[in-house]
């Protein structure tokens, strides 16, 4: 047995949590991002809403920016740094709801460009209904990833160990799609979930399962595709009580199609149907 002088030592000696707590609370981070163009860095941020706090570029580089209570700072890029990986650095948002976000984002591109950056870099990733997170890339490939606090914490690469058969191939596809942003590894699992388990799969899982494929189709490009799965869809007799529970999820490849329609810039005036009004 240790020395009662010991015990007491240990005893009196606060933990790390207590020290944390009793020194003030009021912290804030602000992550340091790299950054290999600050030209393209504060024009894709600023087209987005954000406000320059500070901008340095020599002696060396160093900028600040501001959304909300939302900080963002970045420094020069190391040299082998390419952002083509997407992986150069990162930073989580945690919002009470992403939608009105990605919606605010959405508008201010739109706004500024025209267009909705949504492919290439920078670029802003899609959302659905449900949806609980949306990453921003930026020029440097930096992903600003925001997520809605009450996002589940466990996440089953491979789909939920709760799910058989096609349900839990539409979940795997579902994390691919929205965690991992890799449409493709999704459409790949849908279609083996598809080749698999169509047959006996429930009337509302091959919806869901055809109708998550073609929303797929449409944001991969693969417009042959995209109609197929949609004659498809129409062919499978749903009853409405069904129809109307999957509501969202039959109108996602259309919402999609709207969204994509926004990322090409308006017509010039020249360009637009219709023969001008005659001023009187």
């Amino acid at each position: 047995m240790p020395p009662a002088t010991s015990l007491v030592y240990h005893r009196a000696m606060p933990t790390h949590e207590t020290k944390a707590t009793a020194i003030s609370g009021k912290e804030t981070t602000v992550p340091l991002l790299p950054c290999v163009s600050a030209d393209e860095t504060l024009a894709f941020y600023q087209a987005l809403g954000f406000t320059v706090t500070y901008q340095m570029t020599k002696p060396y580089l160093y900028l600040a920016l501001r959304w909300s209570d939302i900080e963002l700072h970045f420094g020069k890029g190391a040299k082998s740094l390419d952002p083509s990986e997407e992986n150069s650095g990162g930073c989580l948002v945690m919002v009470d709801s992403v939608e009105p976000y990605h919606r605010a984002f959405t508008d201010a591109l739109r706004a500024k460009y025209g267009k909705v950056l949504a492919t290439g870099r920078p670029r802003i990733t899609r959302f659905r209904p449900g949806q609980s997170r949306f990453s921003l890339i930026d020029p440097t490939g930096n992903n600003i990833i925001f997520i809605q606090r009450d996002e589940p914490e466990d996440l089953e690469y491979g789909g939920s160990a709760k799910l058989t058969g096609l349900a839990k191939a539409i979940d795997n596809a579902r994390i691919l799609r929205e965690f991992k942003n890799d449409d493709k590894a999704a459409a790949r699992a849908l279609d083996i979930g598809l080749a698999r388990y169509e047959a006996e799969a429930p009337v509302v899982d091959r919806v869901r399962a055809l109708a998550a494929r073609m929303e797929l189709a449409i944001a991969l490009g693969d417009a042959t595709t995209g109609r197929a799965l949609k004659q498809q869809l129409q062919a499978v007799p749903l009853p409405e009580e069904a129809r109307s529970q999957l509501s969202d999820e039959l109108k996602a490849a259309e919402r999609l199609e709207d969204w994509l329609a926004r990322t090409r810039p308006d017509p010039a005036p020249s360009q637009r149907t219709g023969s001008p009004r005659r001023r009187r």
